[in-house]
């Protein structure tokens, strides 16, 4: 495994959470799209899970250490 997929790998239920939590208030919080809310959430849920991967694996690059170890 490549050091940019294990970043992504850990990152990717902080990622997840985030897109998640983002549709849910989104939904919750517009009267036009909370009467529909049982029919969107479990499409957040879906996106979610979808989206998170490609967004954790472009934002895994920009968390490596720069300089490596230093002795």
């Amino acid at each position: 495994m490549s050091t940019r997929f294990r970043i992504a790998l850990v990152i990717y239920g902080l990622v997840n959470a985030v897109v998640f939590g983002t549709g849910a208030i989104t939904i919750l919080s517009l009267p036009s799209l909370s009467e529909h809310w049982p029919i969107l959430m479990p499409i957040v849920v879906v996106a979610s899970l979808v989206l998170a991967a490609p967004l954790a694996w472009f934002i895994a690059p920009k968390l490596r250490s720069r300089n490596g170890r230093r002795r």
